[in-house]
C-alpha cells in the first residue's frame, strides 16, 4: 500500500482501509462515520498538497531552512563537580563508596 502511494501523484482518494489501518495503529477507536469523515477531510487535504505540485519553483533555491539559524551551542567548559562524599551525602543507603539500590527483579 504504501509502496503504491510513494510512487503515485497526491492526486486521488485514500482508501477507507487505510485511514482504518491507520487508526487502529493509532489506537484512535473511531467509529465507521467517524472514518469515513477523516478520510474525506484527508482527501481534501492531499488534494490542496497537489496543488503545490503545478507551482512553478524553478527561480527558487533549494533550501533547508529558511530562516538562517545555525546550531547555537555554549562553550564546553570543564567544571567542578561533586566529590564522593558529596554524592553520598544524602544517600539512604551506601555500600563501599558507592550507591546501594534494590535490585531491579
Amino acid at each position: 500500500m504504501a509502496q503504491e502511494r510513494a510512487s503515485a501523484p497526491l492526486a486521488g482518494s485514500i482508501a477507507l482501509s487505510e485511514v482504518a489501518h491507520v487508526s487502529n495503529l493509532a489506537r484512535l477507536g473511531l467509529t465507521p462515520p467517524e472514518l469515513e469523515k477523516l478520510a474525506a477531510q484527508l482527501d481534501v487535504i492531499v488534494a490542496a498538497v497537489g496543488k503545490l505540485s503545478s507551482a512553478d519553483t524553478s527561480s527558487v533555491e533549494a533550501t533547508a531552512q529558511v530562516g538562517g539559524l545555525r546550531n547555537v551551542t555554549r562553550a564546553d567548559v570543564v567544571s567542578p563537580g561533586l566529590s564522593a562524599e558529596e554524592a553520598l551525602a544524602n544517600a539512604t543507603a551506601k555500600a563501599a563508596g558507592f550507591l546501594r539500590v534494590p535490585a531491579i527483579q
